[in-house]
């Protein structure tokens, strides 16, 4: 048997290299192509479309070689005759840099900077020699531990326990600081798991051993009261447990994490330990209410999203509270903006209960300036200049209302995201943050024609503080894992972040690593009390079913129902969205028209914008135009119909229900999601759902399974697709039923509330424990973000015209 040697991995140059010695005249060609159009960056569908329309015999020499590999990793060509720059990503968040001159084939490898500069060359010229600053937060963080795996991506807990645990076991000592972190935990003064009579580890692990000891000797539901005097003498407080079953589990870990620590232990110890009692949750945009809000500008998913994860998240404090022995009411408390013009909501108003809450609140602070309170609402790209002032007001009022500091604060948006690491900053409290969506993924190529589209959305202000943001926080939710780190050929929202460049403002060669371990996938429900199967009839809630068949199918057309449905037989493709460019509502309106098979088969029924107001978004009045036309130049009055938002929530489940009833589907075409609440809402009432494939619903749909995956890209492979559902629903009616199963099947294994509270308050405590262990390491970040923050932003922020009343 021949002996198997180990070689050198070649780098991507050497490849290339190799390619164009092996194939000069193809490569020639297909370059040649490519520097056809001009100064300007292709994306990879261009790239692809080049490489397809060279001839026949030339593309097949290509078609198994090294070549056609790099090309489908190539996520955009940078070209300036007679250079073509590649950026080729060969796994998530690894990414190389080449150029190819393309007169003289040669191939040159480019460090980030590098290859930023070369970019830049599109909007600044070839006379870009002069002083750029360059953003770098790598050498931060590069002593702190990450993974390297591409399948640890989004699995930070676990990385940094085995870390955590590994540590500890390296000697006696390193479990000292696990002690300190016990003996700093009070509430309001009152000493919780240890008082001053343990010292040190010797001292805690006798004390442990006896008290193991002594609690064997108990029945397992005697309750703490019974014996908490006898534990205070020896140096043990409340906060192990209310009964001796669960105080004896609590000590019976920490012992085995003395003796031997281990990363499932360390993990459920931490997630244990009375930490959180009052949560901050920052959400400043849009018009923030429980009621009929839905559907104004900027206020959709992340209202729901806040509004189900409140109630769930104050149920799972309860219930640890309670098991932890603890007599402590927690607070939650929603923070967004009051809005004295509140459009008939309840947004001007400063306190409102959260329902389905007992102990949480919505408060809401106003925007203000030197002249007074900003009373009307604002477009989330305008609010930058308030956010300071804003996050001051709002420190006053949270101590005012806790009577203290919260524990945990998470940010929402970018925006709250800002504001949430300004009050963790100040506070010194743990910070979560959840981005819902990143602009700079739905706004391809805004940060390089950075001028084409800040005066319109400011996104000089916005990157600068999601990048502020996500380098503060110390850990970082997404529903999925696309949204860290893109596809096997698509790229992350964060990772986007990862490196680029804002002409003029500054580059960013190191923004945020996506194998930090501080990102983590903890996906969201839907409120199952609102969202629930069409089948499950004793629970329908049939007193709105005489409204909703005067939503869907009146003769009548006024502010809320626009154009009629003639055949009621037929069944319903439904949508529901905001009304603006990326959720793309117009887009399936145009497919639908296109397509006389579908419009044959299914009516289609549109619920987005807002007819009965004149809107104020640039956005949502370009697409009603569209609208309009795409009605009128069809002819689809008779098999369409426009509802105007719905604002309902408990109306709307029924209403998912009622179109499941006419053996419907529902359909998100948007052309990226970072999530999609609206899928997994459709998908809990037993709706078919057929889904973006770019961004979160490619994970939540097994396409074919639970529903459908769609490429809104494509507007004629998405009509076919739905035309090959109903047909075979026409041929095979338990089709509908297969599919419609399949999808209340992966909403019941994974995307539950009550998963989603668990996973949060447990990764609070272990990322407070590491914050702790690791406050020195990351106080040079801190200085470093406070000068970004000073220096660049603060006066990005100034510069955004502040809003007339």
């Amino acid at each position: 048997m021949a002996e198997r040697v180990l070689t050198r991995v070649h780098s991507l140059r050497e490849r290339l290299d190799a390619t164009l010695a092996a194939h000069r005249n193809e490569i020639l060609l297909f370059l040649s192509r490519v520097e056809g159009h001009g100064k300007g960056i292709l994306k990879p569908h261009q790239l692809v479309a080049e490489f397809e329309a060279i001839c026949g015999a030339d593309k097949e020499k290509l078609q198994d070689h090294a070549f056609k590999e790099l090309l489908k990793s190539t996520q955009e060509a940078i070209v300036l005759p007679p250079w073509v720059a590649l950026a080729i990503r060969l796994r998530p968040g690894v990414w190389e840099y080449v150029r190819v001159n393309v007169n003289a084939l040669v191939v040159e490898e480019l460090t980030v900077p590098e290859y930023l500069h070369f970019k830049e060359e599109l909007v600044n010229g070839t006379a870009n020699g002069n002083f750029v600053l360059e953003l770098d937060f790598e050498p931060f963080t590069s002593t702190f531990p990450k993974p390297t795996l591409t399948k640890s991506i989004g699995n930070g807990v676990e990385f940094l326990n085995r870390h955590l645990s590994a540590k500890m076991f390296h000697d006696r000592e390193s479990m000292t600081p696990l002690l300190d972190f016990l003996r700093m935990h009070n509430y309001k003064g009152k000493t919780i798991m240890l008082n001053d009579k343990i010292q040190n580890l010797n001292s805690l692990q006798g004390v442990l051993s006896k008290a193991e000891e002594y609690l064997s000797t108990l029945p397992p539901e005697t309750k703490f009261d019974d014996f908490e005097h006898k534990f205070q003498e020896v140096g043990l407080e409340r906060g192990w447990g209310d009964t001796a079953e669960r105080v004896s589990e609590m000590i019976s870990m920490l012992l085995g994490l003395l003796e031997a620590p281990d990363s499932c232990t360390l993990e459920k110890f931490l997630g244990r330990i009375p930490m959180v009692f009052n949560v901050v949750i920052l959400s400043p945009h849009g018009y923030f209410a429980q009621e009929n809000v839905l559907g104004f500008p900027d206020t959709g998913g992340q209202v729901v999203y806040i509004l189900d994860q409140v109630p769930a998240l104050e149920r799972e404090m309860l219930k640890r509270i309670k098991e932890q022995g603890l007599d402590i009411t927690p607070r939650i408390l929603i923070v967004t903006r009051l809005l004295p013009d509140a459009a008939g909501t309840t947004c001007g108003q400063r306190l409102e209960k959260v329902f389905g809450a007992e102990h949480s609140h919505i408060i809401r602070v106003p925007f203000r300036t030197e002249k007074g309170i900003l009373r009307k609402w604002i477009s989330r790209f305008e609010v930058w200049p308030y956010m300071e002032t804003f996050t001051e007001d709002v420190a006053r009022e949270i101590v005012a209302e806790l009577e203290g500091k919260p524990d945990l604060i998470i940010g929402n948006y970018s925006e709250g995201n800002l504001a949430a690491s300004l009050l963790a900053h100040k506070m010194g409290v743990t910070q979560c943050t959840i981005a819902h969506a990143l602009e700079k993924t739905k706004y391809p190529d805004s940060d390089i024609y950075l001028k084409n589209f800040d005066d319109k959305y400011h996104f000089s202000c916005q990157f600068t503080a999601d990048l502020y943001a996500m380098n503060h926080t110390d850990f970082i939710i997404t529903s999925t894992f696309q949204e860290i780190a893109g596809s096997k050929d698509t790229v992350g929202q964060y990772e986007s972040h990862q490196a680029f460049t804002m002409p003029g403002l500054y580059r960013i060669v190191h923004g945020i690593d996506v194998f930090d371990p501080k990102f983590n996938i903890v996906s969201p429900g839907a409120d199952m009390n609102v969202y629930f199967s069409y089948t499950e009839k004793d629970k329908r809630l049939t007193a709105f079913h005489p409204e909703i068949e005067e939503l869907l199918f009146s003769d009548v057309e006024n502010d809320e129902h626009l154009c009629v449905i003639k055949d009621k037989k037929k069944p319903i493709i439904f949508t529901m969205a905001r009304l603006d460019r990326v959720k793309n509502l117009t887009g399936l309106v145009e497919l639908y028209a296109k397509s006389p098979r579908l419009r044959e088969l299914a009516n289609l029924i549109v619920v987005g914008g807002d007819r009965r107001t004149e809107s104020k978004d640039l956005e949502e009045q370009a697409e009603m135009k569209k609208m309009y036309s795409l009605i009128e130049t069809y002819k689809l009055n008779g098999q369409f119909r426009w509802i105007s938002s719905q604002m309902n929530r408990t109306r709307n489940g029924e209403l998912y229900r009622c179109i499941a009833d006419t053996r419907g589907v529902f359909v998100q075409p948007a052309f990226y999601e970072a999530f999609g609440l609206t899928v997994i809402e459709a998908m809990t009432c037993g709706l078919p759902t057929f889904a973006t494939l770019h961004g979160g619903p490619a994970e939540i749909i097994v396409n074919g399974k639970s529903g459908f995956h769609i490429d809104p890209y494509n507007g004629e492979q998405v009509a076919d697709t739905l035309v090959n559902f109903f047909d075979k629903c026409t041929k095979e009616p338990s089709y509908w039923d297969t599919i419609s199963a399949g999808g209340l099947k992966r909403i019941q294994e994974k995307y539950t509330w009550q998963i989603y509270s668990d996973r949060l308050l447990t990764l609070a405590g272990v990322y407070g424990f590491w914050k702790y262990v690791s406050k020195l390491d990351r106080q040079e970040i801190r200085r470093y973000l406070e000068m970004f923050y000073a220096l660049k932003y603060r006066k990005l922020a100034e510069a955004v015209p502040l809003a007339v009343d």
